[in-house]
């Protein structure tokens, strides 16, 4: 025994190992030994998580209000408070939906994905009809249902992430046979991306592609693999932005080289740098923003980071950014401490989901990345991306919490997965 012992892991191990979900998260630390010990790393994850959750909610709450007072004014009946009372409600519908999901088996998202998917699927095919489907700035990605507008590719986000879950740890153990992953993985990301593209919006179809391809990644399927689905991926979006000439006007002018036409495709990004560069280190203070008073478009949506950055200055936007970074930071701890492959991936794939938008936001916002109308999670205002976010919180709290009280999680995965 002390021989084996001594001559290391066996060639089984390290294969278990290789393909483990965690293999590529475990600079947050190795899974703790005891049960005491994951209780109570499980609880700290926890607090890091709501923590972070809440402040990025009261912070988005606080600057709606700030943000959308000028154009609510405007637009309803001088009642400055209008996207603050909607985002408000927004945000007590998502908190008590996140603490209903939280205590669910996280088990259950395996049943859940396939139907939720399929709704969000059919929602998005309604959406992007013109004749059922509600279009504003070029994307046709609504529905009006008179008091409440829905926006389908939100849950379809969620649901694609728990479907692909499934799937890979159904399948855990042949993710090198590439026909494992294309069926039926490949036609389902497929439909969904082509959906998200017949709404005209290429910002969510990246974001529901990206969350599936760095979900493989984590799960350890082969490079060559991913490179070869990112290729043709970044081909298609080439192909995308080419053929459209408000795409080819967002790339080329707005992103590229704004100031050479400052008064129409490069006019958002503009005001929005400026904005930034008005808020100094400490900003010009809570309220007094210039931006909003309309230099900036949808300052109160997909551009709320640079009022924040206007009113609150460097220091405020760097604590949103920290903020968003113990959030992914929280998400990460929770994949690599979950008991099993399913949790482990899941929990992966709704932080990707999360981080992934937020990044392309800032970036969008800050001008390293081209502007996409994607909005900041649990910040911008809107009323599905806020819930369906929050939901998704609430889930990644439901495994940390399997965590805490073994047996609600489903049976423990083995070491090696």
């Amino acid at each position: 025994m002390g021989e084996r012992a001594a001559a290391g892991p066996t060639p089984a191990r390290r294969t278990a190992e290789r393909r483990s979900p965690a293999r590529h998260l475990r600079i947050v630390g190795r899974a703790p030994a005891t049960r005491a010990q994951r209780a109570h790393v499980a609880r700290r994850d926890l607090r890091l998580l709501w923590g972070a959750a809440a402040a990025l909610t009261a912070i988005g709450l606080v600057m709606v209000l700030s943000a959308g007072s000028v154009s609510a004014t405007q637009g309803y009946d001088g009642n400055a408070f209008w996207y603050f009372q909607r985002q408000v409600l927004y945000a007590v519908a998502g908190i008590a939906a996140a603490a209903v999901v939280s205590r669910m088996r996280p088990g259950a998202w395996k049943a859940i994905s396939v139907p939720l998917l399929a709704v969000s699927a059919l929602g998005m095919l309604i959406a992007a009809h013109p004749t059922s489907g509600t279009a504003m700035y070029g994307a046709s990605r609504w529905i009006d249902l008179g008091p409440l507008t829905i926006q389908p590719s939100e849950f379809a986000k969620l649901g694609l992430v728990a479907f692909t879950a499934t799937v890979l740890a159904a399948r855990f153990g042949h993710l090198d046979e590439p026909r494992q992953l294309l069926l039926p993985l490949g036609p389902v990301v497929g439909l969904v991306a082509l959906l998200g593209v017949a709404q005209s919006d290429l910002g969510t179809t990246v974001i529901l592609v990206g969350s599936v391809l760095l979900l493989l990644f984590i799960a350890g399927v082969r490079l060559r693999y991913l490179a070869i689905a990112s290729a043709v991926g970044a081909i298609g979006a080439a192909a995308l932005i080419v053929g459209e000439a408000y795409r080819r006007t967002r790339f080329f002018d707005a992103w590229l080289d704004p100031w050479s036409d400052p008064q129409n495709g490069g006019y958002q990004l503009i005001q929005g740098l400026i904005a930034f560069g008005s808020g100094g280190w400490f900003g010009t203070g809570l309220g007094t923003s210039r931006a909003k008073w309309d230099f900036l478009p949808n300052a109160h949506s997909d551009f709320i980071f640079a009022v924040i950055g206007e009113e609150l200055g460097l220091i405020g936007a760097l604590l949103v950014v920290a903020a968003f970074g113990v959030f992914i930071l929280a998400g990460i701890r929770i994949a690599v401490h979950a008991t099993t492959t399913f949790e482990r991936l899941l929990a992966a794939g709704i932080t990707c989901w999360i981080g992934l938008q937020a990044i392309i936001n800032l970036g969008a916002v800050t001008g390293l990345l081209p502007i996409t109308g994607v909005p900041l999670p649990l910040v911008s205002f809107g009323g599905t991306a806020l819930v369906v976010t929050l939901v998704g919180v609430g889930a990644l709290a439901g495994i940390a919490r399997a965590q805490i009280r073994p047996g609600t999680g489903g049976r423990p995965a083995r070491a090696s997965a």
